[in-house]
Order: structure tokens, then sequence, then C-alpha cells
């Protein structure tokens, strides 16, 4: 320690909150600490949009559009458009009837547009959802492993335990799910909700199919239990005969929150996300029937206000300028980035099944569509591996590791096909195929 460190404050880690010494944070710096470190490598890690297509020129584009459709459309004045872009706006967000026209139309999802909370990205979401659920210290939140970061790290954020569900080939194991509920609740806990991604999932890459959608929500249901479906990436199904309807499509009783996020189908530099939560909250003290009863939108909202008082108008513009580009279809305005992306995952499949043969003691699964799946190999995939792959392979990727404590994890990694061209995946899936015969020897 030198003389001015010496003379300065120290604080104890050990003396603040909990989720700093928390693994998955430890987690997401050693891997970008990784990439940083080697910016040559191909990255078959970074679940991020193709890039090639982003132009500069759409921004004003975009803003233009907006622009147009408050004036036009609205009837707004001059000086109102300004202070719509220029001010602060309502906590709930500037753009959730265009919002809720964009889940009509892609998602076949109709909602009151005041049970939306347009917020900064999908991660403010998961806390503000999060946070209102926990009430004390008995109030858990369910996830089907393997989890998404973001959200076990949201509920370290709000003190929320997490207690993992298996997901199996199927995506979700629907008798595991009823026996941690049943178990939770005889040691105490109050299970509110289970969190899972019913298309394409980050990390594994499997979708729910329709029976089990099905079977989810009347589980829901007689289990008197929330769902909190994520879904940042169904719009890019392999097909559309692979794209069944969202768990909040389906929803009849209010069972399902709904959490998305503008940064793989809109602009991931804006950072919007949104939440459906048009579930009631009774106002009465007891909970009566007899009380008036809010949207859960608008209780968020008071916790957002606090939070990020608001989300920026500015890049809410953007985004409401592309959905009015496109008629309200994040479909047609992906049409480039899906076809990229269902190339990229048949190259990657194609070329896993050439590269391994059936007794190499290499396997995969065979997601629907999305960025993501997931490598089986005979041996140890620890941080040391992804740093050997980068440093001699000139090759990044994901340890599964990250994503759940299943022993099975410990042999797995995690590809992302977003944000590479076709021949660099080819060229991705070569080193991949090296460095896994040196291993095997």
């Amino acid at each position: 320690m030198t003389e001015l460190t010496a003379t300065l404050t120290t604080l104890a880690l050990a003396e603040l909150h909990g989720s700093l010494a928390d693994p998955a944070l430890e987690s997401m710096n050693f891997l970008n600490e990784v990439a940083g470190r080697y910016p040559e490598a191909l990255s078959l890690a970074a679940g991020r949009p193709y890039e090639e297509f982003f132009d500069l020129a759409d921004i004003q584009r975009y803003l233009n559009r907006y622009e147009r459709y408050l004036t036009e459309d609205r009837g707004l004045s001059a000086a109102q458009v300004r202070r719509a872009f220029f001010q602060y706006g309502r906590t709930k967000g500037i753009i959730h009837e265009l919002v809720a026209r964009n889940l009509s139309v892609d998602e076949g999802i109709s909602v009151d547009p005041e049970s939306i909370v347009v917020t900064v990205g999908c991660q403010e979401a998961m806390f503000l959802v999060l946070r209102a659920l926990r009430r004390d210290e008995r109030d858990v939140v369910l996830a089907v492993a393997p989890t998404y970061v973001g959200l076990t790290g949201a509920a370290k954020l709000v003190d929320m335990p997490v207690l993992t569900v298996a997901g199996g080939p199927g995506g979700v194991d629907l008798a595991d799910l009823t026996a941690t509920v049943h178990q939770a609740r005889a040691q105490g806990l109050r299970p509110r909700a289970c969190y899972l991604l019913a298309d394409h999932s980050n990390p594994s890459g499997l979708s729910l199919d329709l029976p089990t959608r099905h079977a989810l929500l009347e589980l829901a249901e007689r289990e008197d239990l929330l769902l909190l479906e994520d879904n940042p990436y169904g719009v890019f199904a392999s097909s559309p005969e692979d794209r069944p309807p969202t768990l909040k499509a389906l929803d009849t009783r209010h069972r399902v929150v709904y959490l998305s996020s503008y940064a793989k189908t809109g602009l991931p530099g804006a950072r919007v996300g949104f939440v459906v939560a048009d579930q009631l909250v009774a106002n009465g003290s007891d909970g009566g029937s007899d009380a008036t009863p809010s949207l859960l939108a608008d209780e968020l909202a008071k916790l957002k206000s606090m939070l990020t008082v608001n989300t920026a108008p500015i890049a809410q513009a953007v985004i409401a300028g592309k959905l009015l580009t496109y008629d309200g279809s994040l479909v047609k305005a992906n049409e480039r980035e899906i076809a990229l992306y269902r190339e990229n995952l048949a190259r990657l499949l194609s070329g896993l099944a050439q590269a391994f043969p059936a007794d190499s003691g290499v396997e995969w699964n065979t997601p629907s569509g999305g960025f993501f799946l997931v490598v089986s190999v005979p041996f140890e995939v620890d941080d040391a591996l992804l740093e050997t792959s980068a440093r001699d392979y000139g090759l990044l990727w994901t340890p599964m590791h990250h994503f759940t404590q299943d022993p099975q994890a410990r042999r797995q990694l995690r590809l992302a096909v977003s944000l590479l061209t076709p021949e660099q995946v080819d060229e991705g899936l070569r080193r991949l195929t090296r460095l896994i015969a040196d291993r095997l020897g």
C-alpha cells in the first residue's frame, strides 16, 4: 500500500451490500475482461445484435418520424413537441401506446397501454418487479435453470432469494416447479413468481412447446403464482411456424407479468425496455374486495420515480420512430437480422454435425431460433479454458457454469451467433473444433 492510499478512507467489503461479493457480478466482470484483453478474438460469446446493419442516419430519421407522429397523428403543438423531446416526461413512459400496438401486431398480445411501464432496459423492469414483490425475508422468486444472470443479479440487489427449477429438454420441468413451490411453502416461504424465457432462452436457447405453455399457465393458476415472462428474442424464430403464442398472449387470468427489451430488436444503445403489469392491486389495508384497485404498473411507476425518475424521452423517441416506420412491427423491421441469425444458426448446427460424429462425446442442443445454443464436451469447461481459447485460438465463448450450479454445466459452453457474419461463424467453428480436438488429445 502506497503512502497515498494509506491515508484514504477504506471501506470493508464485508460491511457493504452482499450483492457486491456475489459471484454473478464477478462472472460478468471476468468475461468482459477476457474480451477486453483479446479484442481480435472472434466472439461466439456476445449476445449482441449484428452491428453492420447499424446506420447513424437512422437515428435522426426515427426522431423525425416520431416528431411527425406527435404533430400529425396526435395534434400536438410545436411547444408540446419540444416538451416531449426535451423534458423529463411521465414516469411510466411517453411511448406506451406504441409499445401496446407493437405487442398487438407482433405478438397478438392485447393490453391497456396504461398497464405498460417503459423502463431503462429490461434490467430495470426486472428490478422493479422483484422490488415490488419482495415484502419481507419470507418472499422468494423461482427461476428456471440455467438462468439469465440479470435476474439473479436483480434478485440479489433486493435481497430476494432465488430458488432454481429444473429446465430439462422441454424448457421447464413442471413437476419440479410444483415440488419446489410446495417445499418452499412448507418451510414458511412465499414463492411470489417464477421467471423464465419461453422463447429461445438465454443461455440455453430452448423454447417451450405449446402444450407446455398451456400447462404452465394452469399450474400458475392452481398454485397462485405469477409468471415473469422475459421475451427479448421471440421475433428471431427460425421460421414463422416456430413462433408459438407467448405466455402473455395465452394469459386469460393476468398471471403473466411480461418483460421485454428493444435492445435486440430496436437499438441496444437506446436502453429501452418495458414491463406489462396488468395485475390489479387492492388498495385497502386488508386487501379487501371493497377497495378500489390500481394496476401493478402504477405501483411499479412509484418505485421507478425514486430510481431513475423516467426513461430518457430521446431514447424512447428513437424506438418510437422505428416502430412507426415499420407499422408497429419489429418482425418487419428486423427482416435482415432474422435472415442472418437464421443462417448463422443453421451453419453452426450443420458445422457441428460435420465436425463431431455421434461417438465423439460432443453433443449440443438444437434451438428453433434466437441467438444461443449449448455444447456439451467430455472435459472441464472453466474460466482458465476460456482464457486459453481466447489467447491461443482467437475464440471467445461463455462457460455455462456462470448461469447455473448444475454440475453438468462444468462441461458445457454457450455459443452465440448474433454478432458475426456467416463466414465468421464458420471460422469460429473451425477454431472451436481445433480447441476441442486438442483437449480430447
